[in-house]
């Protein structure tokens, strides 16, 4: 049997072996809001989960919530075996309509420059108003939308190539 993992797969940065003093950046999170949980998969273009990814999300409503916290708002959690992540996230009282419920960055071994998206809520009444998805093509949108599920979290898998492949952002 051949590996599918390519050259450039093999190439640092390898976030679980580096940053292991990283992982519980954020292990007891507890919050005064309500929250939800997040969860996904982390795939590489052949759509093949990646083990040794990284994710760390930035929720930018949940600093008054969260603010006993060494840092409100911040998550750091690495993929498992099966490319999987589980993010859970404050929900403020008073949330903005259209905006995402938290800013991602994507580390990944292969990936020289790490990648930043951002995820939204499919309940979310505001998301015709957003001025985020509104620069995005509408047939791309859905790569951005976290789906509720039966149990209340919500399904949001990153894709980071193909034809299914999670919307990126350049920050100027």
């Amino acid at each position: 049997m051949t590996s599918k993992i390519t050259t450039s797969q093999t190439i640092g940065p390898f976030p679980h072996e580096a940053w292991h003093w990283g992982v519980d950046a954020t292990a007891a999170v507890s919050s005064t809001a309500s929250t939800v949980t997040i969860s996904g998969i982390l795939f590489d273009g052949d759509d093949t989960p990646i083990n040794d990814g990284w994710i760390e999300a930035w929720l930018p409503t949940a600093n008054t919530v969260e603010a006993s916290h060494a840092l409100p708002g911040f998550r750091r959690v690495p993929t498992n075996d099966q490319g999987g992540f589980s993010v859970n996230v404050s929900l403020p009282q008073t949330s903005v309509a259209g905006e995402p419920v938290m800013y991602v960055t994507v580390f990944a071994r292969g990936l020289i420059k790490h990648q930043f998206t951002a995820v939204f809520l499919d309940d979310d009444q505001g998301l015709a108003q957003s001025a985020i998805l509104a620069q995005v093509p509408a047939e791309r949108r859905d790569t951005l939308i976290a789906r509720k599920q039966a149990d209340g979290s919500y399904q949001w898998d990153i894709r980071m190539q193909g034809a299914t492949e999670t919307v990126f952002f350049d920050y100027v």
